[in-house]
């Protein structure tokens, strides 16, 4: 049997950057300047926290989502209002086996020097230590995963939300 390679070359071949299992990244599309995220390879797609959402069509025809998000636990009086084309209805089966209907949208995310476009279904989070969870389908063929690490390339955003209630 041929020994293993303990460094495997990515089936491309072309150096891939190292995550950890947790990121800070932000989804300028959506004016969010920073939210920390799960990395969850076991996730097949991606999924943003909000308390409420609202669908609606526009003159034109166009199927849209309003929804709200804080993207600091910590900080609950911070709250982001959101708006984005709607990409599709889907049913979404979570980690308890249970199905819910979620509208998914598509923008951009962006995580230290690097930014791509990836879908992410929108859902009530608030029970879950993270706002965000970046899935499989998001990350594929652009990172490897280090779950030893963590903010690898997204450090804490620094000033990017207020501290204090304005």
């Amino acid at each position: 049997m041929p020994p293993m390679d303990a460094s495997p070359t990515p089936p491309d071949s072309s150096p891939r950057p190292v995550i950890g299992w947790r990121e800070w990244l932000s989804l300028p599309g959506l004016g969010i300047p920073g939210i920390k995220a799960k990395i969850d390879t076991g996730a097949r797609s991606s999924a943003l926290h909000t308390h409420d959402y609202s669908l609606y069509e526009t003159a034109a025809g166009e199927r849209r989502v309003q929804f709200h998000l804080r993207p600091l636990p910590t900080r609950r009086w911070l709250e982001l209002e959101c708006d984005a084309p709607v990409l599709a209805m889907r049913e979404v089966k979570d980690s308890g086996g249970h199905i819910e209907l979620r509208p998914f949208i598509e923008t951009p995310v962006r995580l230290g020097g690097h930014e791509w476009n990836i879908e992410i279904s929108l859902t009530n989070r608030e029970s879950m230590r993270f706002r965000m969870l970046l899935g499989r389908a998001a990350i594929r063929g652009r990172f490897v995963v280090d779950p030893g690490r963590s903010s690898v390339l997204g450090p804490k955003p620094i000033g990017v939300y207020p501290k204090r209630r304005p």
